[in-house]
């Protein structure tokens, strides 16, 4: 397929910059918010019977004037069917520092701890002009935490070397209390960082550091969700994906073949093999929830349609056509024109049918991007 397919005209004021909530103006005329994770907007798509619904129904089936909502998608599934989440855990990425002697601030962009001895870790600056091999960057004013950079590794990319003595656990909560929550850019551009921004950009259920951005779907799942679920049947596999910053890469061929995804790391353990397995042999629904889970699956799912035990790295792209071997259900986000998320889905949903649906979703008003609405691809 080419990339001008999934073109399309997203209007600014459709994406979420924050996730589904309410606001109050308090006495003295701030704004506080109520977050409600599982209160976003649900599209359901049926893929074989090219249907989308996006209203709630009245006893005779008919379509009220009340959207559906993300907890609604209990209704469409059965006791034994099983939803595989990505527990990776978003640590808090983007610092400020101080370039020595200019004064210059640098923003710090953290992507992975490269030497834990050595305190070397693998990071994005920005401006990248401004910074060469040998400065020096510190991140307090009269603090002990300094990075020298010793590589280039990209145009923007560096090896940075922290200098600063003391047990590896206490540098990194030292490293990470300077830190803030690693939101994609069309957020940050348009309003500043919040407190709330680091609990609201990690799922209930992270647990394995290593991720630089949210696996967004998971945001949409609420503790009380999720109990209801589990009081319902269903059962939950979990994987770690340790999301990074390629699947916000522009693509800049047209032939979608020539395009490389950046790769992430990714573990499947035996208990989730298991857990997915026996859903599938029963005949049970098998849910993924994201893309960052889609594309793992589909990474390490056998020929004979089982899953199994991973660890290593990824670099799959997928986009239509593509025969999925797991999953017959997921959930996503809505998400930015000619990104890869948004050819993941295609591919999984159908190209025409998904496309539609995102044209319902810009004549409808759904949020897109990591704090948006969602849609359930279903395959019936």
């Amino acid at each position: 397929m080419k990339l001008s397919q999934f073109r399309f005209k997203l209007p600014d004021e459709l994406v979420a910059l924050y996730p589904p909530h309410r606001e109050f103006k308090t006495e003295d005329g701030n704004i506080e918010r109520v977050f409600n994770r599982d209160q976003s907007r649900l599209m359901v798509i049926h893929r074989k019977r090219q249907v989308i619904d996006i209203f709630k129904k009245d006893p005779d089936g008919n379509d009220t004037d009340q959207f559906l909502t993300f907890r609604d998608l209990v209704d469409y599934f059965d006791e034994g069917d099983t939803f595989v989440f990505n527990d990776t855990k978003v640590f808090p990425a983007r610092l400020f520092g101080t370039k020595e002697k200019t004064d210059a601030q640098i923003e710090v962009f953290l992507l992975r701890e490269l030497n834990e001895e050595l305190r070397l870790w693998d990071v994005l600056v920005e401006p990248a002009r401004k910074i060469r091999i040998g400065n020096k960057l510190f991140f307090e004013e009269d603090g002990p935490m300094v990075a020298e950079v010793i590589d280039n590794t990209t145009s923007r990319g560096r090896t940075l070397r922290f200098l600063y003595d003391c047990e590896h656990e206490e540098f990194k909560r030292e490293l990470f209390s300077l830190g803030s929550a690693p939101l994609p850019h069309y957020i940050i551009d348009r309003r500043e960082v919040e407190p709330e921004d680091m609990e609201n950009f990690q799922t209930i259920f992270a647990k394995n550091e290593g991720a630089v951005t949210a696996p967004a779907t998971g945001l949409h799942f609420s503790r009380q969700l999720m109990k209801m679920m589990e009081i319902r049947g269903f059962n939950f596999a979990y994987l770690t994906v340790h999301c990074g910053l390629g699947c916000f890469e522009s693509i800049e061929v047209e032939d979608l073949t020539k395009h490389k995804m950046s790769s992430e790391q990714m573990i499947i353990d035996e208990e989730c093999c298991r857990r997915v397995n026996e859903a599938k042999q029963a005949g049970h629904r098998v849910c993924t929830v994201g893309v960052s889970t889609t594309r793992a699956a589909e990474s390490s799912v056998g020929t004979d349609g089982m899953l199994k035990p991973f660890d290593g790295w990824t670099n799959k792209f997928i986009f239509p056509p593509y025969d999925f071997g797991l999953a017959n259900a997921m959930i996503a986000n809505f998400y930015h024109p000619e990104s890869t998320m948004m050819m993941l889905t295609a591919a999984f949903g159908g190209y025409d049918i998904v496309y539609e649906g995102y044209l319902q979703a810009v004549k409808y008003g759904y949020q897109f991007g990591c704090f948006g609405d969602a849609m359930l691809i279903l395959d019936d």
